[in-house]
């Protein structure tokens, strides 16, 4: 390490200005390895020379007058200070060159609806979950940022939004949903100063979207016709595996498929579902009736080795996809058509709540947000026994349905040969 030592400056800006320049570089000291460079052509520019590990270096302050002596001597002092404690001056003033110009691009390309778009899923969608934020990233990346993605904010007009959301008037849904996103975008741009205007704002209602249809939930007698129709789809194993635990654990399609084996304690027979997979980013806890335990007995005798649950038929390192249930609902013909997925929770729902079960109980089933402070207050470990007793029932009376609806079918066909 340098030690310090002791020094007087030397230089004026009389002297300065007064050098003037010659047929080659020449140096004026000013003490303490401090000097300016004379250029044949005039310029004249301050450079600290110092050693550092047993090597000489030097590092350009910057150009007399810009810089003037007491500044030159400040900056000097700090880069002095550097070395004594063991660190280069020229390669931290190349860092802080580097971080600059990081900046001054990043301001520059902030200005470009592309590059803010980003900033704005990051900043603002940080909480949301990571398929959240991939969905609304997919509808920028095909249907916004090939037509206004190089424009600069400021350059985006309602016109070119509503071009935008024209080509997807056919599917009048994702087209209000492109609007909204955009509207969004230039919400934060508006508050980042960066903008003064909002040029999706004007073009609410210019495409008229359908009202919105809740999730058709199954009526008991229905459910028995669902669950014996899960079974002669043909489907693999492990998909008419995890469409059954759809239901048995009133969980969420996503929730279900990427299921981990290291979740799962069937000891304990309980799913513990971590935060960063839930939609509440909330722990969640499933009390597994004997049902879906025989269920994972044998899927474990399937997939056991493997990571998830319900693997991918194609790659087994990945989940199953969506779609795959979602393909599976779409051609089972059990008597109500446009069963979804997301059905079978509201199918569930219903069924506890006309049987008895407390709207709290089912509340927690669901893993939903609550609201309310005393409902928020349950964690995902709470009301055990009646979230237990509830699941149990559920599985049972599924069981009833399905035996209803097979000993129905039985006598049908018997009235229809005789």
């Amino acid at each position: 390490m340098a030690r310090s030592r002791h020094f007087n400056y030397t230089l004026t800006p009389t002297r300065l200005n007064n050098a003037k320049p010659q047929e080659k570089p020449y140096k004026i000291t000013d003490g303490g390895g401090l000097y300016v460079l004379v250029m044949p052509r005039g310029a004249k520019t301050w450079i600290y020379q110092y050693s550092l590990d047993g090597k000489r270096s030097e590092v350009t302050i910057g150009r007399y007058p810009e810089i003037g002596v007491a500044d030159a001597r400040d900056r000097h002092t700090e880069y002095r200070a550097m070395v004594e404690q063991g660190s280069d001056p020229a390669a931290h003033k190349r860092a802080d060159e580097a971080e600059r110009k990081a900046r001054a691009e990043l301001k520059a390309d902030e200005g470009q609806f592309k590059a803010f778009s980003i900033k704005w899923l990051e900043e603002r969608l940080g909480s949301k979950s990571d398929g959240y934020r991939k969905q609304m990233r997919s509808l920028l990346d095909r249907f916004v940022w090939p037509d206004i993605g190089c424009k600069a904010l400021d350059d985006v007009k309602p016109a070119h939004v509503l071009a935008i959301i024209e080509k997807r008037r056919d599917t009048p849904n994702t087209a209000e949903n492109v609007r909204v996103l955009i509207q969004q975008v230039y919400n934060y741009a508006i508050q980042k100063l960066l903008v003064e205007t909002n040029p999706a704002l004007a073009l609410r209602g210019v495409i008229q979207v359908p009202k919105a249809e809740h999730h058709r939930h199954l009526s008991e007698s229905e459910i028995g016709a669902f669950w014996r129709a899960v079974g002669k789809q043909g489907a693999h194993p492990s998909t008419t595996a995890a469409v059954k635990l759809l239901m048995y654990s009133m969980c969420r399609k996503a929730e279900v498929l990427r299921a981990k084996w290291s979740e799962i304690d069937t000891d304990k027979a309980q799913w513990d579902i971590p935060p960063e997979r839930m939609k509440s980013r909330r722990p969640h806890r499933v009390y597994l009736s004997t049902q879906a335990l025989e269920l994972l007995e044998v899927q474990r005798a399937l997939t056991g080795d493997l990571e998830y649950v319900f693997p991918s038929a194609f790659r087994a390192v990945v989940p199953m996809a969506d779609a795959t249930l979602n393909h599976l609902f779409k051609r089972m013909d059990f008597g109500v058509a446009e069963f979804s997925p997301h059905g079978t929770r509201g199918t569930a729902a219903t069924l506890l709540r006309e049987h008895g079960f407390s709207r709290d109980v089912v509340e927690l089933l669901l893993a939903h947000t609550e609201r309310s402070q005393t409902a928020a207050s349950y964690h995902h470990h709470e009301l055990e026994a009646e979230r237990r007793r509830a699941l149990q029932y559920l599985a049972d009376e599924i069981d009833r349905q399905a035996a209803i609806s097979a000993a129905g079918n039985v006598v049908s066909i018997k009235a229809k040969s005789a």
